[in-house]
């Protein structure tokens, strides 16, 4: 069996989210279980390829227009890379200063036209996609009657690659293809409905996601038509690449530690609030590792900021999004000693935030799985989260071992605040803290089991 992994950013190329570290971890983790694995994602601008090697060179065709496309490789990563103008001149992945770039339908198009012939180079038997940005090589594989099987994953079904009805005569396909059971999507062209429709199975990355969107709430539009299409739909939980998340050997973090020497992360908090303007490490340090949109419960957090900063706490927050969201948390630092807001996201910085925290606040209002609760349980520090798709999964309030945060189950203000009242209660509880930090650090959020579970879907589908 040959898997080719194809992903729109893969960790450390390339990063705007989750989806990045996803793609990294789990070919490492199909590689243990001695499967040929091999990833391929867009060469952008802002990637050096002569740091890679030139494999092949071809030609492709879309809608009467050619297009030269080269494929490089990374030997070290076993990751190739496609090398074309209209995805390797640009200097973001998807768009630049918050707005998409008009042509991602006829990038991705490319990019996914790129993974089947790569896949028919090396000879896969399994395409596994990702998101919308490569899911039309599951229509091309089924279109051209290729023998090639593929696996499409859901990260996260509010963003589906939807383009105006024209973006087919774009990409040169059949107009027949737009209908209710394809293409069309309320009158658009939809790119992950169509992976939905011709992939052979289709994952999302948590068991409650999968559930959730089968339903209107967290459906986003698709909700009947992954019905329609659920025999072929599961979830599998996400994991993460705990050599990379290690706080036992990290380089990124200033003192290194364990569950046994939870003093050690106390040093990590007080050098870290030297480098803010925060004061005394006493304080519990709550901190945010996050994009700054609606999904992710910023809003929540901000209805709420005045009742949680006249706590004796401290609270960082680090990430970038909205422009409105921004602006608040820059003239919130005005009034409030205890904030700070470092706007933007740096990986270095990332580690060192979790090393330092006592609780990390991850009220997302929906969350197909999120990595951020893991990481921060293995660095030792509490997650707060609302009990909703894979955090629902991955946080429990009430277990005696395993992963264990404090966990809200309706979204709104007052079970967030009171959910905020049990952390402020535990952090006093200092051995019970402690326990909770120490069996979390034990606890194992690699992609090992998920793994075996991907496995056995391309075993199935061959």
């Amino acid at each position: 069996m040959k898997v080719l992994f194809a992903s729109s950013e893969i960790f450390p190329y390339a990063k705007s989210g989750g989806l990045s570290d996803v793609a990294s971890a789990l070919p490492k983790a199909l590689e243990k279980l001695s499967i040929d694995v091999v990833s391929v994602m867009p060469r952008y601008g802002f990637m050096d390829r002569k740091k890679f090697k030139l494999f092949k060179e071809c030609e492709i065709q879309l809608s009467g227009s050619t297009y030269q496309v080269a494929f490089y490789y990374d030997k070290k990563t076993n990751t190739y890379f496609v090398d074309t103008p209209l995805l390797s001149e640009t200097l973001g992945m998807y768009g630049e200063n918050g707005v998409d770039y008009p042509n991602n339908d006829i990038r991705f198009g490319l990019f996914s036209a790129a993974i089947v012939e790569l896949a028919l180079l090396l000879q896969a038997n399994v395409l596994h996609l990702n998101d919308w940005q490569s899911a039309l090589a599951a229509f091309f594989v089924k279109e051209r009657g290729l023998a090639i099987k593929t696996l499409f994953t859901i990260h996260n079904l509010a963003y589906q690659g939807v383009f105006d009805r024209n973006a087919l005569d774009r990409l040169g396909i059949d107009k027949k293809y737009f209908h209710i059971d394809g293409f069309e999507f309320y009158g658009k062209t939809n790119f992950l409905k169509a992976a939905i429709a011709w992939s052979d199975k289709v994952t999302t990355v948590s068991p409650s996601y999968a559930e959730e969107i089968q339903g209107y709430t967290y459906g986003c539009g698709l909700d009947g038509f992954l019905r329609f299409h659920g025999e072929k739909l599961s979830g599998i939980i996400n994991g993460i690449d705990q050599n990379h998340f290690n706080p036992r050997k990290d380089k990124l973090i200033p003192f290194c530690y364990d569950e046994n020497s939870l003093d050690v992360k106390h040093k990590n908090k007080v050098e870290f609030l030297k480098t803010t303007p925060l004061k005394d490490p006493r304080k519990p340090l709550f901190v945010m590792v996050s994009r700054l949109v609606a999904q992710k419960g910023i809003a929540l957090v901000l209805e709420n900021i005045d009742a949680i900063l006249q706590e004796k706490i401290n609270f960082y927050i680090v990430g970038e999004g909205s422009e409105e969201y921004t602006e608040q948390l820059e003239k919130l630092m005005e009034v409030y000693d205890n904030l700070y807001f470092h706007k933007g996201f740096d990986e270095a910085l990332s580690h060192q935030v979790y090393a330092a925290a006592d609780f990390l606040l991850m009220p997302s209002k929906f969350e197909p799985c999120g990595l951020s609760q893991f990481i921060a349980m293995r660095y030792g520090a509490i997650p707060l989260t609302h009990c909703v798709g894979g955090l629902k999964d991955s946080v429990h309030e009430d277990l005696l071992s395993g992963a264990k945060g404090i966990v809200f189950e309706d979204y709104t203000k007052e079970h967030f605040l009171e959910a905020f009242t049990r952390a402020l209660a535990l952090k006093k509880d200092t051995k019970k803290f402690k326990s909770w930090a120490s069996d979390n650090m034990q606890c194992d959020f690699s992609f090992n089991k998920s793994a075996n579970e991907y496995v056995e879907l391309y075993k199935s589908i061959l």
